[in-house]
């Protein structure tokens, strides 16, 4: 099984690119488990077209007994997508609800249920607190991709998460395994990332440029990989997905190595 994170800055586009990479993959005819680590919960959402699923931590909330068939919902040809929601607004801490997410899915064998190919952990890379961590931390995830663009914060968002997953990877958990670039049209854009990636001391293993059938697909709530199948931004995200296979290894074990 592969256990891939990606992670990015908010509104660089990683849920979208982890999205289209679900898509893509599930027509390859992988069984791919997409779970969503960001409060905003809408990592699955082109997946669903459009619809909103209970998430993990609503469904804690309400004090009932809960099982898998709650928080997994069916997407995308037959893919399985989870939202760890977040606490309401100005309660709680939304790292801590990665955790008890995490730790809930564990409890009910979420991999011997499903039988995944690929668990694909959509992680908000702003702040890499010790909940938003849990993926490269705790032995979840074995390659960390980072989607970035040209744009300073992005830059340095990538650059924490990179900090991260060198402290980790001495554990025998995570490895940094490349950047994508997501393009924004920024001025040198390439060199820029180019010279991010030596810094860090990885690779930009794929450029997706900027094309407006992205948010077309996005308003009519699917993937790129669904909406516009022909299209060549399509073919880019099937090209990006198997570019990941070839970089990321199967792995043993539970949801955890």
């Amino acid at each position: 099984m592969r256990r891939i994170a990606i992670y990015g800055k908010g509104g660089i586009g990683k849920s979208t690119t982890s999205a289209n990479i679900t898509a893509a993959l599930t027509d390859k005819g992988m069984r791919v488990l997409q779970i969503g680590c960001d409060p905003k919960s809408d990592s699955t959402r082109l997946l669903l077209n459009g619809k909103r699923q209970t998430t993990v931590l609503d469904a804690m909330r309400t004090g009932d007994a809960i099982e898998l068939s709650d928080v997994i919902h069916e997407g995308y040809g037959g893919c399985f997508c989870v939202e760890c929601g977040g606490p309401r607004p100005g309660t709680g801490c939304a790292g801590r609800g990665i955790i008890a997410a995490f730790e809930f899915l564990e409890s009910k064998n979420v991999v011997n249920e499903l039988k995944p190919d690929v668990i694909i952990y959509d992680v908000l890379g702003d702040v890499v607190c010790g909940g938003f961590a849990m993926p490269i931390r705790n032995g979840y995830a074995k390659d960390v991709f980072v989607v970035t663009s040209g744009e300073m914060m992005s830059l340095y968002a990538a650059n924490n998460i990179a900090e991260a997953v060198k402290d980790f990877s001495d554990s025998g958990y995570a490895r940094f395994s490349g950047l994508i670039q997501n393009s924004r049209n920024v001025k040198d854009e390439d060199s820029l990332i180019d010279d991010a990636a030596s810094e860090i001391g990885t690779d930009v293993i794929f450029r997706l440029r900027r094309d407006p059938i992205v948010q077309t697909c996005e308003g009519n709530d699917n993937t790129v990989v669904e909406g516009a199948p022909e299209s060549d931004m399509a073919s880019e995200y099937r090209r990006l997905a198997e570019v990941m296979l070839s970089r990321s290894d199967d792995v043993e074990g539970g949801m955890r190595l």
